[in-house]
């Protein structure tokens, strides 16, 4: 029975290293007041799924957008995935977090003409 479960946990380790890594450059907006908070994500639905839980919770995981989200409540905010980008093959952690800092930068000069945290 142990060996079963030693073999089981490589084989998940195994899985887990294998799955495709998707990050990418997200904005969440107030719809009240247009403002838009930009930031990257080296996992982008860990990230989704952290604002849905502070929405639900009420509390703001965003230091920025803190007042805001305390005076209009976390209902009035959405999160919008501008841009994914997959990890690459044998890229380094450090590397794909360069590589989303840089299209953030992009997306920046995209949305010059808007109004951020």
């Amino acid at each position: 029975m142990r060996a079963m479960d030693k073999a089981s946990k490589k084989e998940m380790r195994a899985q887990y290293n294998e799955r495709k890594v998707i990050g990418g450059v997200y904005a969440v907006r107030n719809t009240l007041n247009n403002k838009l908070f930009l930031d990257v994500s080296t996992d982008l639905r860990g990230s989704k799924n952290r604002f849905d839980f502070a929405v639900t919770t009420g509390s703001c995981v965003y230091l920025k957008l803190q007042n805001d989200w305390t005076e209009q409540g976390g209902n009035q905010f959405v999160i919008e995935v501008l841009e994914e980008l997959e990890k690459g093959e044998g890229q380094s952690s450090p590397e794909f977090k360069d590589e989303l800092e840089l299209l953030k930068q992009m997306w920046l000069e995209k949305l010059s003409g808007e109004v951020f945290y």
